[in-house]
């Protein structure tokens, strides 16, 4: 299967969604999404995923001087199991693409995960002797608090910031009942994964909580882990 953009928001939202779920999801999407300033870095970490745009905010940090070298990590993952190339090697045309010369561009092409992506990266980049004292992490803007938990579990030491694509909730739409359920799943692993150590405890409101669990009784558990909401009406 060739890689492409599925939440290219020139599609249009899928119907099955209705407002309920919608103003659920949102309620997630504003505690998944992390802004704050970026400071300058040794190195851009882009995060693989199905979302090539990504890999394009990881070359514009690049253009705008943050960090002199891109890293683009991923295997093949539970959306890109699929593809026919890693997600590295996709991420990796896409950076060069957009302008990042190959001296500037290392690939990391086995991690299937998050925390993968940072404990094989940090390897990669400890083998090739280059140090990291400041970091940023390039992500979907829905996974940018859950990447900087992990990186500082997974990667103490290193002064961690995340960046992504200034694209609201409605950029989303090509395939929104996926965009609600990998959010979902999301939202349970900031608890769960930090309960297992993989990454640094952070709270979530009891708001967003109570949303995830609506929407997983929704039947919005497709990336829930264990799945242990009861579905609706049971």
């Amino acid at each position: 299967m060739s890689p492409v953009n599925p939440l290219d928001p020139v599609h249009p939202v899928e119907s099955h969604v209705d407002a309920r779920a919608r103003e659920l999801a949102r309620i997630i999407w504003d505690h998944l999404v992390l802004s704050g300033p970026l400071s300058q870095a040794d190195v851009i970490l882009a995060l693989g995923c199905h979302d090539t745009r990504v890999a394009a905010h990881a070359a514009r940090l690049w253009h705008e001087g943050w960090a002199p070298l891109v890293i683009v990590s991923g295997g093949r993952g539970k959306i890109t199991s699929g593809w026919d190339e890693t997600e590295a090697r996709v991420f990796g045309r896409v950076v060069r693409e957009h302008g990042v010369p190959e001296g500037a561009l290392l690939l990391e092409e086995t991690a299937t995960n998050t925390g993968e992506n940072i404990t094989a990266s940090r390897r990669l980049l400890e083998e090739r002797g280059i140090a990291v004292e400041r970091g940023i992490l390039a992500a979907k803007p829905y996974m940018t608090r859950r990447a900087l938990a992990t990186a500082q579990r997974q990667w103490p030491g290193v002064g961690w910031s995340a960046s992504a694509p200034e694209l609201g909730f409605e950029a989303f739409g090509a395939d929104e009942r996926q965009f609600i359920e990998l959010m979902v799943g999301d939202l349970q692993r900031m608890v769960v994964y930090a309960e297992r150590g993989h990454q640094v405890p952070a709270p979530v409101p009891a708001a967003a909580w109570a949303a995830f669990e609506e929407l997983a009784r929704l039947g919005y558990d497709g990336h829930v882990i264990g799945r242990p909401v009861p579905p609706a009406g049971s």
